[in-house]
Parts: structure tokens; sequence; C-alpha cells
């Protein structure tokens, strides 16, 4: 973006403030998640530090990590100010609030600023401090000043010109106010209602509750999906898993945002693009979750129970095990377990020991195709080690063998089921449920040789709810069963 020249810019100093102005993003925010990623205990110690202040919390944060400014969500239209100014010769300054040694980071990075002034472990250089410190040093009126919240209109009463980058919020009066007065300029522009609620339907990953209908799997195996009752009780647990899920996910992208902004595609999700602000989406999670267990109260103990396991297992699954090799797809294929456990015991029936060993060595098969699916993309030479995986670039063909033969011993499970006791006992027809083997067979085999071919682009077990063969192959299974039960 140009920005008119007036009389005096080349000498007038920028002055550019860091934290959603110059970055999309937050530093103190994404320093909170960087620590609980590495030390999720230190959440306890957290509350404490923010007591003794708002720099007390900065300082602490700040000699424990700091963000990557390669990787960092810059906005174009800010740099491109910082950079026209920079060409005319002008003094830049980046003066902020966030600690000096991130506020450092950025300038080195950068190589355009002339001066740093950030907070210290005295003075936390935000809002009437900032403006203080920069009229100290060039005078009332003598600094332009970009910015992007009410926090900055103590600064822009005192700049020269006021700019203001769009952050995506109402731009207040007062701040509108100081930009014409000085005939400043607002910088970027906001998504739109209908990109703002696609952004977010987004991070809460919507498609992601297709996962969540094997909830309906036992009452449908039992012939009780029918009934009013059993309806009415596996929609609301279908509502509180897909939000529990979703404040799973919000939590799993703030924690993974050093690590996505590495990556070719999921750079591009919410957070770590910048789209969404930080501190939104740990409100957002904390408000799905309690939606989430309020609706678990309406529904048997035992579902409250197994939302909490689900609930538990998947933050430490965040937090530490998805980095840890054979632990992490295990430990998916055990998440797609419990939610069938979870489908019965929301309207209080039970498992049979058959279909829950057919389910996890079923969605053992899919997690390891998702592992296989990253390692291939990222190439051989690469392996995982760019997105924290535990695997290297040797493990491709044992990840390919291992998933293959857990989906052919789903088979054998189902298989030997139909001669099991069970069968006969529930069953009219138990013989027609041989049938349903080469339909597994196909999902199976057919799911590993696109991946084979890199031509699986989704997650395997919402391709299977969403690719037309697929669904066919379940929907002739699923009468299958019926029929056997029934004739």
């Amino acid at each position: 973006m140009t920005i008119a020249v007036q009389k005096g810019d080349s000498t007038t100093p920028l002055c550019v403030d860091l934290d959603g102005t110059l970055v999309r993003t937050d530093l103190l925010h994404e320093a909170v998640f960087m620590l609980l990623r590495s030390q999720p205990w230190m959440l306890f110690v957290l509350p404490f530090w923010l007591l003794k202040g708002r720099t007390h919390l900065k300082m602490e944060l700040a000699r424990r990590v700091t963000p990557d400014p390669s990787t960092l969500p810059y906005r174009e239209a800010v740099l491109a100010v910082v950079r026209e100014a920079k060409a005319q010769g002008r003094p830049l300054i980046l003066a902020t609030a966030s600690p000096r040694r991130w506020a450092d980071a950025v300038a080195t990075h950068l190589d355009v600023f002339d001066r740093v002034e950030a907070t210290s472990e005295t003075v936390n250089l935000a809002a009437d401090m900032k403006a203080s410190r920069l009229v100290g040093l060039f005078g009332e009126h003598g600094f332009d000043y970009i910015g992007d919240s009410r926090a900055d209109i103590a600064v822009w009463s005192k700049a020269r010109r006021a700019f203001a980058a769009h952050n995506g919020a109402h731009l207040p009066k007062t701040v509108a106010d100081h930009i014409n007065r000085t005939d400043g300029a607002v910088l970027g522009s906001a998504m739109n209602r209908t990109e703002r609620v696609r952004t977010w339907l987004k991070a809460v990953r919507v498609h992601q509750w297709l996962k969540n209908s094997l909830l309906f799997v036992p009452a449908i195996l039992g012939i009780r999906f029918f009934d009013v009752g059993t309806a009415l009780s596996l929609t609301i647990a279908f509502l509180a898993f897909s939000l529990c899920a979703s404040a799973v996910y919000l939590v799993n992208d703030l924690l993974d945002m050093p690590v996505d902004r590495k990556h070719p595609t999921k750079r591009q999700r919410p957070f770590a693009s910048g789209k969404l602000p930080v501190h939104q989406g740990a409100v957002a999670s904390c408000a799905l979750l309690i939606s989430a267990f309020a609706l678990a109260l309406f529904l048997p103990t035992q579902f409250l129970l197994v939302l909490a396991v689900y609930f538990a297992v998947t933050c430490a699954y965040s937090l530490s095990l998805k980095r840890m090799l054979l632990i992490d797809v295990l430990t998916l294929a055990g998440l797609f377990t419990v939610r069938v456990l979870a489908g019965a015991a929301a309207v209080g029936g039970t498992v049979s020991t058959w279909l829950l060993a057919f389910c996890m060595f079923f969605f053992l098969s899919l997690a390891l195709v998702k592992r296989f699916v990253e390692l291939t993309r990222h190439g051989k030479d690469n392996g995982l080690q760019e997105t924290g995986r535990g695997y290297r670039a040797s493990d491709i063909d044992t990840v390919a063998q291992a998933g293959m033969a857990s989906g052919f011993a789903a088979v054998v499970v189902l298989a030997l089921f139909i001669e099991s006791p069970q069968v006969a006992t529930n069953y009219a027809r138990p013989e027609a449920i041989w049938l349903v083997c080469p339909l597994v067979l196909y999902i199976i085999m057919r799911v590993w040789i696109l991946a084979r071919r890199q031509e699986m682009h989704d997650d395997p077990v919402v391709f299977l709810l969403t690719d037309w063969r697929s669904q066919a192959m379940i929907a002739i299974g699923a009468v299958i069963m019926l029929l056997s039960q029934i004739l």
C-alpha cells in the first residue's frame, strides 16, 4: 500500500507496534501455548505469575520461550508501508509491549528497524507508557505511529499521523477520528462476516464430526435406533462428543502453531495464519467444552465417564502422545473405539468384545494410513521430523505393512465372530454375515491403494464417510447385518 508523502516525512520517525499490527497475532498469547506444549504442568504456574503483574508474566515467558520470527504471520499491508518508509530513509522504530527478547528477534529477522523500544523488567511499554516513551524520544507530534487496538489510542493522540492495521474488529470512533484528523490511513482489510464464519467452521473442524457417527453403531447393530428415546439420546451424545472434539481441535491447533507454520498446507490453518486471534480460540475451546459436558448431564453417568476419558486422552494426545512412535496410531485407534463404547453408554447398552476387537484393528489400519500419507507427502528425504512426529523416512514401508496387516486382522476377527455362540443366539441368519467380509476387504485395500498412489488427501475416516464407493459398501454391509438378524 502506498502512503502519500507529506512534508517532513523523510525525517519523521515511523513507529510500528508489533502484536496485532506488524504481525497478525499476539506473541504473549502464542508464548503461553508454546510453553504449555513443552511443559503442560506450567498451566498451574501461569496464574501465579499473572498475579504478580502482566510485566512479570511476560518476563517469565520470555526467559523460557521465543516465537520463531521467520514463521510469524506478518501483515503485508504494514510491511509494505515499513519498506516504503525504509526506502525514503525514514528512521524506523519497533515500539511494542512485548518483551525485548521477542522484539529484538523480530527486528533482527526483518532487518529494517533502526531502534527497538520494548517491555523491560520494570516497564510494561503499553498505552500511556509507550506514548510517554515516544514523546520523550521524538517530541509530541514528532512521529508517525501504526497500531491496531484501543490500547494504542494514547499513542495515536500524541502522533503526527495515525495509521491503524485492520484487525477485523469494528474501528472505534476515537481511532477513526485520529486517523481522519492526521490524514492517516487504515492498512489492510478484514474478513467479511461470511468469511469469518467459514474460518471458524474450519477451525472447529465441523467436517470431522462425521467421525462421531460411530456412536450410532451399537444401536444400529442392535436394531434399537428406530426407538425414539434411543435416537434422542444418541443425538445428544453425538452433539456432546462433537463439541468436545472441536474444543480439543482448537487446543491442538493453538499448541501446534509453530510447527504448523513450517508445514506446506497446515500453515493456512486459522490460528497459524493469524486469521483468528489466539485468545479467541482459547475462549471458544472452553465454551465448547462446557457445552459438551452440560449436554452429557442429560445422559447416563456411564456416558459422562466415557466422554471424560475421551477428553483426557485427546488432550494427552495433543500434548505428547502424537509425537511418540506407534503410540500415536494406537491412541487414534483407541479413540475411535471409545466412540463406539460411548454410543452404547448413551443408551445403557453393552458392546461385545468382538466388535471392540474389530474396531481396534480396523481403525488402527486407518490411523496407519494417515501416518503413511504424511510420511510420503513430506518426502522420503525429510520424514516427519518437520511436524514433530517420531517417524523416519525408513519407516514408510513398515507403516504400510503394519497397516495392511491390521486391516486384514479386522476381517479375520469378523470371520471368527460369525462362528461364535453369540451370533447363533442373536442372529437368525449368521451365514449371511460372510458377505460383509469382502466388503471390508474392499474398503481396506482401496484405501491403501489410494494412499500408495498418493491420492488420499483427506483424513481416512472422513474419506470413508464421504466417498460414494465406500458409502455404498458401508450401506450394503449395514443392510446385510440388519437382514441377518430379522429374517
